[in-house]
């Protein structure tokens, strides 16, 4: 026998049952985001490398050790994107969409990095993504971190769900606050976690999000990057927690965030969960006004976030909020028996499906005795069994059991829709 090929590590099959919860969620994400007048955008999973490298941050921990890189027959670098907001500016730019005009945007699909695989961080993971292209103000943030409060009230999450805020202010503000982070944080060099140490000289603000206690212990007495956030950047963010406010979003401000990519600036986000262990933020995003411009575009304010499908398919199981209607299930199981009792069931079965286009209606192919096709109707959890024999079709009618209740009655194959939809009502 043949050696079975198992998928690679960290790279998930998506089952039949659980893709009926994968469907639900991107449905309700596409209503949310299109009454907020958000267009979907669709872009390629391979890229250039140099696309990830300017845009992402060569000194990032996904450009230095978790892309899946590549050389193509033509001796190109080519990767697998590792996140979407990358591709999704290089996509709208290319095709001419983001200069002097406004986009709202939205996309979901796998990305790919190179990590230790654990429950809700895979190799292969699926994001959705929102992005606004050509607003510089606040309330364009405000709106953003809005819509993702309603996905989660819409998904019975909002109460389970904390908003962090924190403004990390303009490119020089950053700049003298790195200066003066670094400068502190040289003096406790050994006493910082290896991760920390090898970022003081490529991220130091990723240090800040550090999770070592001994280095949040070092980063106590630390220079707040508060104090170097000049005032236009401090209005931006008096602004947008004016708007959350009026608009009832409770919201914390984390003086540490600072979010793990080069591009943000000014306003920065995550929603965090404490459902889930580590794997805590289940949202996050922020302004990056400078990323078009970076990778060759003209300059063009934006904003946008990232949720991790996986991580809130977790959250939703964990807290039990899959709702019944979200789960796949049968409405109608249809039995026959003999050749005719067949070419009724399948004209029958179009016909339920013509007038209810959300019917799901299972047909038993494949032959078998009638013990055997209602052993399948009861494993099939149909709400409704409807049966023709040879003696139905000669008297034009079936047989139609209620599977919840057991009660089963004769009726005419032109009156089956009108029962069975009068009986779901």
């Amino acid at each position: 026998m043949a050696r079975k090929i198992q998928a690679i590590r960290g790279m998930n099959d998506i089952l039949p049952d659980q893709s009926s919860v994968w469907l639900y969620l991107e449905k309700t994400v596409a209503e949310v985001v299109k009454s907020y007048g958000y267009q979907q955008i669709r872009f390629p999973i391979v890229e250039n490398t140099d696309l990830f490298k300017r845009g992402v941050g060569e000194t990032t921990d996904i450009v230095e050790k978790e892309m899946y890189t590549f050389e193509d027959r033509n001796g190109e670098s080519l990767t697998l994107r590792p996140e979407g907001t990358a591709s999704c500016v290089r996509a709208a730019d290319q095709a001419g969409l983001l200069f002097n005009q406004v986009q709202r945007l939205w996309y979901t699909g796998p990305m790919f990095r190179y990590e230790r695989p654990q429950k809700g961080r895979y190799r292969q993971f699926h994001q959705i993504g929102v992005e606004s292209f050509g607003m510089a103000t606040s309330d364009i943030d405000a709106e953003l971190i809005i819509l993702s409060a309603r996905l989660w009230q819409k998904l019975g999450l909002l109460e389970h769900v904390e908003l962090q805020l924190n403004t990390i202010g303009l490119a020089s503000e950053r700049e003298a606050y790195k200066a003066a982070l670094v400068e502190y944080l040289t003096e406790f060099k050994d006493q910082l976690d290896e991760d920390s140490q090898r970022r003081l000289a490529t991220n130091p603000l990723r240090i800040l999000d550090s999770k070592d206690e001994s280095t949040q212990s070092v980063l106590k007495d630390a220079p707040n990057l508060e104090d170097f956030i000049g005032e236009e950047s401090q209005a931006h963010f008096q602004r947008l927690q004016a708007i959350l406010e009026a608009n009832n979003v409770p919201y914390v401000i984390n003086r540490r965030l600072v979010r793990g990519l080069d591009y943000y600036g000014k306003t920065v986000f995550e929603w965090v969960t404490s459902h889930l262990g580590a794997q805590a933020t289940v949202c996050a995003g922020g302004r990056y006004d400078g990323l078009v411009e970076q990778l060759g575009g003209k300059a063009t304010p934006a904003v946008g976030f990232a949720m991790g499908i996986e991580r809130l398919i977790l959250l939703l199981e964990t807290l039990d909020l899959i709702p019944s209607q979200a789960k796949f299930s049968t409405d109608v199981f249809m039995v026959s028996m003999g050749d005719d009792a067949e070419l009724a069931s399948f004209t029958l079965s179009e016909t339920l499906r013509e007038a209810h286009s959300n019917l799901v209606v299972l047909r038993h192919c494949g032959g078998g005795n009638f013990k055997k096709q209602m052993k399948k109707a009861d494993s099939s959890n149909a709400r409704f069994t409807v049966i023709i024999g040879q003696d139905e079709v000669d008297q034009g009618v079936c047989q139609v059991k209620d599977m919840t209740t057991g009660e089963q009655v004769s009726c005419k194959l032109d009156q089956v829709t009108t029962h069975i939809t009068n009986t779901i009502r």
